[in-house]
């Protein structure tokens, strides 16, 4: 899935009249949790679910981290659109998490303190069928199937709370443009170097029928191994599939990297100039794909 906005942390702000925003902000509470009011979804909606988890499910093979694949199959969300109370309580046993319902985009403020105490925001409304193979904002489709596995896994699941503490400080650093280019290169559009090669583990991959296929092509795009500077540097493609991935080699080393301090690394990136997204520097090896 690719996402137009224009950074990944788009806020309610920034919508003037909420008018692109699919979801019903009139009834939500000030961390803007809303109920998810699973009643409410149509067979059709069901539907166009089981039509989108198939399809996705069918590419995973080879393509997929194995941690992804073994969580998604313990899920068992093929059939419908899952109830979120039912996978809380799984994930709360698993690794403390829980997924609360809101009604779409949400400020970053929200979404970080969310993030910090262990709850993952996932949007409750589903696109329409004529958007199967391309969606502006993320849905309950790609926040449920894409992010949710991986928050089974302990050490992604403690990195992604550390991200929400390391967002919550960014904010007061002016670090956000930076942060969110670490986010979507990793969380969203992460690959990382398995036992048999190359394998996507971010969630806007996962969720895409069409980047899934492309990300790992060996003439797609530069693959390249994780340089958090580096990385923090590279502008994102928005309106198409990525020009470079950014390569880990577990999900230790990523929380590993992630994990210190970056304020004088904001520092330094206020005084150079982001890189396009197609760049391969000096010295950067390219990583064999499949």
């Amino acid at each position: 899935m690719q996402n137009s906005k224009q950074a990944f942390f788009a806020t309610v702000a920034e919508k003037s009249d909420g008018a692109s925003l699919r979801g019903n902000y009139s009834d939500i509470s000030e961390d803007y949790v809303v109920q998810q009011n699973w009643d409410r979804y149509t067979s059709d909606e069901h539907a166009l679910w089981r039509r989108l988890y198939q399809r996705q499910a069918e590419l995973l093979p080879g393509r997929a981290c194995d941690e992804f694949i073994e969580s998604l199959n313990a899920l068992n969300a093929a059939d419908g659109i899952p109830r979120f109370d039912t996978t809380s309580e799984a994930l709360f046993k698993a690794t403390g998490w829980r997924i609360v319902a809101v009604p779409g985009l949400i400020p970053e403020l929200v979404f970080f303190t969310h993030l910090a105490n262990r709850r993952f925001p996932v949007t409750v409304w589903l696109r329409n069928p004529d958007e199967f193979d391309y969606i502006v904002e993320p849905d309950v489709f790609h926040d449920y199937f894409g992010h949710v596995p991986l928050l089974f896994n302990p050490v992604f699941a403690d990195h992604i709370q550390e991200f929400g503490k390391g967002g919550l400080k960014a904010m007061q650093l002016g670090g956000l443009d930076q942060l969110a280019r670490l986010y979507w290169y990793t969380i969203e559009f992460g690959l990382v170097q398995g036992k048999h090669g190359l394998r996507a583990y971010g969630a806007g991959i996962l969720s895409s029928g069409g980047e899934l296929r492309y990300c790992l092509e060996p003439s797609s795009s530069h693959h390249i191994a994780l340089n958090v500077e580096r990385c923090m540097r590279t502008l994102y493609k928005i309106d198409s599939y990525q020009e470079t991935y950014f390569v880990i080699r577990n999900f230790k080393q990523l929380f590993g990297d992630t994990a210190p301090d970056f304020t004088p690394l904001y520092e330094r990136l206020k005084q150079q100039q982001p890189l396009p997204a197609n760049t391969l520097l000096t010295g950067e090896t390219e990583l064999v794909t499949p």
